[in-house]
């Protein structure tokens, strides 16, 4: 993924992804197949994979547009008026008719989380609309994960190429990835468990060198160790994850890459946006909840700077 060169204005930033409404339950632990438990708390937030990394890539100094769908339900009005709240260009996102997507999440007393999404509006992308490539076209990046339908993820990818749109996918949930899609990512941001369930090699030192066969850039996300990136012609770079008393892991990850997309279309090399993404996921696992544990960009530097 190339930068741009280091400017006053925030970098542009669209997001072509999915929104839900976060419904959490919070557990000492996950109740098995067949098994009741009760719960200790209760929260209802925004989320969803596309509107995660909209808003930490807002918080973390980017200006950002997002594109996507909500139903006309009531869910749909607090799902625009949030990332409007957020300071988020929606002229991007429709409505359709019916429910607005929801994710269903368990998070346990150790921070883990297990979720079940149910698309709603989500689900009735399947390509782009008149103006998404205007916006796709005016961006420094183009970040897409894979909670839309492949067909839509494809198109708005062929989009960012065209334009010569430096292109982020987030290959979450794990599915098979269409060689056409793949053709048009510049870099690949999976968890270790997707790049193993992407390329059948459970190390990632190894992973990433499969992933690199396939994308130029890549980026295996580690947990509790950290990141490795790779990209073709260079050596891979390890950064360690910061270590904090985690007490929930939503959208850790998307803030990791919505940090990272920003850091490096406002100029940072590689490794310096690899801290500076570290340092976001460190203070957001520290936070209950989705977007509302995102941090601001003054946030990260003075957790940069403290070293």
């Amino acid at each position: 993924m190339s930068s741009s060169s280091t400017s006053a204005a925030p970098p542009r930033i669209a997001v072509f992804g999915s929104v839900n409404m976060d419904l959490v339950a919070y557990v000492g632990s996950a109740p098995g197949r067949g098994e009741t438990v009760t719960g200790t708390r209760f929260r209802q937030v925004p989320g969803g994979k596309g509107a995660n990394q909209a808003v930490a890539a807002a918080r973390a100094g980017a200006d950002v547009a997002f594109l996507g769908a909500v139903g006309d339900d009531a869910f749909g009005t607090q799902l625009r008026t949030n990332l409007v709240d957020c300071g988020i260009e929606v002229s991007g996102l429709r409505t359709v008719g019916g429910a607005s997507g929801v994710a269903h999440i368990v998070v346990e007393g150790d921070g883990a989380n297990s979720i079940i999404v149910v698309p709603g509006a989500n689900g009735e992308v399947t390509g782009l609309r008149e103006g998404d490539e205007t916006l796709i076209r005016g961006s420094a990046a183009l970040l897409l994960q894979l909670e839309l339908p492949i067909e839509g993820v494809a198109a708005a990818a062929r989009a960012g190429r065209a334009a010569g749109v430096p292109t982020v996918l987030t290959p979450a949930p794990a599915r098979e990835l269409p060689a056409d899609l793949l053709d048009n990512v510049d870099l690949l941001v999976p968890n270790q468990h997707e790049a193993a369930a992407i390329t059948g090699e459970t190390d990632p030192r190894s992973a990433l060198a499969a992933l690199l066969r396939t994308v130029p850039e890549a980026i295996v996300t580690l947990g509790e160790d950290g990141a490795l990136h790779g990209a073709r012609g260079t050596d891979p770079v390890h950064v360690p994850a910061r270590r904090v008393a985690a007490v929930d892991t939503t959208a850790a990850g998307d803030t990791f890459c919505g940090a990272f997309a920003a850091a490096r279309a406002g100029g940072r090399s590689p490794e310096q946006a690899l801290r500076f993404a570290a340092a976001a996921a460190a203070i957001s696992v520290q936070r209950h909840g989705a977007a509302p544990s995102m941090p601001e960009r003054a946030e990260i530097e003075e957790l940069l700077a403290a070293g």
